[in-house]
């Protein structure tokens, strides 16, 4: 029969929670009344004890044969067997005051904490003398974020000095805006992101040399000995004349037109463009007119292409302030006059010249003119359609008894701050820091003069490095360095891929000649990498079609005379004229 489970007497109590105070307990020999339960240790404890363990399985207690008087639990009542020994606490004196005090021995506390280190060993032997090394490194963390907290207070206070007004437009609207103003009768035709023009390849055959024009003079190759510790000031050349003369009005392109010797006519700076658009930033316009068969692609009087943009690709915002000597125009303009200094000055002086076929086109009898070659070269795109462009060469060298052309172009620092690299320190150790940076900064301005040279095939292209004598006075300069690259070798190093080039001209080519005969401009969103065509009325940009001048005190004069009485750049050329007449 089984056996029937019986629960014991558990007290009520009338007059709050928990067992009574005082409770009887019958037991066959003895009738007892505690506060305890039975057979349970039990200690009062507040609520700020801590409180033990509950069992110790870490005791080692002696086998059931030996002496049962060595057990903990021998003679407990409340213990029948020695595997409820890890739940008996009746011996610990200081916890169960009601334990035996003579059992106190067969009680042991387990440590949990590790053990001590030893003083002795190879680190404490290495360290024994160092004590403050940590603390050290302490110190030298918190410097460093002292430092770095210094910096980023030093970026802030200079962003907000180069803004003049904090109510002015964000940077992306007041520079990133268009070249040219949308009028409203003008008809968008289309819109080609750039990340399709990734995707284009086109081979085109050697091109071959129609004609070539104009003079030019030897490269002084002293100037490659350069450093910036033997430097030389940038000098001005303002009796020579320099000529950016769209396609239309190039008399030679002209009379090649009449001959019917090509379908598509450009200048190797409208093409430049158009190859490395995908690089470009800032907005750009190239008018195009559609006269019967042929394409002509212009650009405006005073365009953005006669200028040489600076910083157009880095991150560190320019001053908005457009009369400020760092801003992007006025940067731009600095760089064209830079330029063109710079590749009249490395030339031998009163040395022998090349002449070509014919003179100069664009210059009047007597003018000086500066050193400068045109070649009118014509490439095949397919069986129908021919383009013929007008290239440029600035210089000639005498490379193994053969002639070879260069072209001259300087790249200039305004402040070391913007770029975070000093040329007067780095150009001559670092030169690849130097160059990497510019590429960063500066990348659709090398691509487009590493095309000029593809285009014109010089055998060379040389870059100058041309810095202000101080970073507030933009009228002085001083060359610091020239560095000699072949274009195809530079052209594989920042990744211009001259099929991808090609691919674009070609594919703006095609849709431009499926268009009907009228007057269109293609502009570069100045927020979006994208180009739009747009229809514009046939008397768009002619002098009767002038947009609004700027105010007198916002238009960026041509330096003068600085404060040392020192004639500045006073260089006749056509961007200064353009410049100029467009303003008035």
């Amino acid at each position: 029969m089984v056996g029937v489970f019986e629960v014991g007497a558990v007290p009520f109590n009338p007059d709050g929670w928990g067992p009574l105070d005082f409770t009887t307990v019958s037991t066959p020999t003895t009738t007892t009344t505690t506060t305890l339960p039975l057979h349970a240790p039990f200690a009062p404890f507040s609520r700020s004890d801590k409180l033990g363990r509950i069992a110790d399985f870490t005791r080692s207690f002696p086998p059931s044969n030996a002496n049962p008087s060595n057990r903990p639990s021998a003679g407990k009542p409340g213990v029948a067997n020695s595997a409820d020994a890890p739940f008996d606490f009746s011996l610990d004196l200081d916890a169960f005051p009601l334990a035996n005090p003579d059992d106190d021995s067969s009680f042991r506390l387990v440590d949990a904490k590790p053990p001590p280190r030893p003083k002795f060993g190879p680190k404490w032997r290495f360290n024994q003398h160092r004590p403050q090394l940590p603390q050290r490194r302490d110190e030298e963390v918190e410097a460093r974020k002292r430092e770095a907290e210094k910096e980023r207070a030093r970026r802030d206070r200079l962003y907000n000095l180069n803004r003049s007004n904090q109510n002015q437009p964000r940077r992306e609207a007041a520079i990133f805006k268009s070249s040219v103003d949308i009028q409203p009768e003008w008809n968008m035709l289309d819109q080609i992101p750039f990340s399709t023009f990734s995707k284009l390849s086109f081979s085109v055959p050697e091109p071959e040399d129609l004609l070539l024009c104009g003079a030019l003079e030897y490269y002084d190759r002293s100037f490659d000995r350069i450093t910036p510790k033997n430097e030389r000031r940038l000098e001005r050349f303002k009796n020579r004349n320099f000529f950016k003369v769209t396609t239309t009005d190039d008399p030679v392109i002209r009379r090649l037109a009449n001959e019917d010797k090509a379908t598509v006519f450009a200048t190797d700076t409208i093409l430049a463009t158009l190859m490395c658009a995908p690089r470009s930033v800032y907005s750009w316009d190239i008018v195009i007119q559609r006269v019967g068969n042929k394409l002509f692609f212009d650009k405006r009087d005073g365009s953005q292409l006669d200028l040489l943009s600076v910083h157009e690709t880095s991150q560190e915002p320019l001053p908005e302030a457009k009369d400020d000597i760092n801003s992007a125009y006025s940067l731009s303009v600095e760089a064209a006059y830079i330029n063109q200094n710079f590749s009249q000055q490395v030339l031998v002086r009163e040395g022998n010249k090349v002449s070509f076929d014919e003179p100069n086109p664009f210059a009047n009898e007597g003018d000086e003119v500066a050193s400068v070659a045109y070649r009118y070269r014509r490439w095949k795109l397919d069986d129908d359609m021919h383009l013929v462009a007008r290239c440029e060469v600035q210089s000639v060298v005498e490379l193994n008894k053969q002639k070879s052309f260069l072209t001259l172009n300087a790249l200039n620092e305004f402040d070391p701050k913007y770029s975070g690299v000093d040329w007067r320190q780095k150009l001559e150790t670092q030169r690849g820091a130097v160059l990497a940076t510019e590429l960063k900064n500066n990348a659709n301005k090398l691509a487009k003069w590493t095309a000029q040279a593809l285009l014109a095939s010089a055998d060379l292209m040389k870059l100058g490095y041309v810095s202000r004598v101080h970073p507030r006075d933009h009228f002085n300069h001083v060359i610091l360095g020239v560095v000699g690259y072949k274009p195809r070798d530079f052209a594989a190093q920042i990744n211009l891929n001259t099929a991808n080039m090609w691919g674009i001209v070609k594919s703006i080519v095609d849709l431009c000649m499926k268009l009907s005969e009228g007057k269109y401009v293609l502009v570069k969103d100045p927020s979006k990498p994208q180009v739009r065509i747009y229809e514009v009325p046939a008397d768009a940009f002619e002098n009767d079609y002038v947009e609004e001048p700027l105010p007198e005190d916002e238009q960026v004069q041509p330096p003068t005379e600085d404060a040392d009485g020192v004639e500045a750049n006073g260089i006749t050329n056509n961007v200064e004229d353009k410049e100029i007449e467009s303003q008035t």
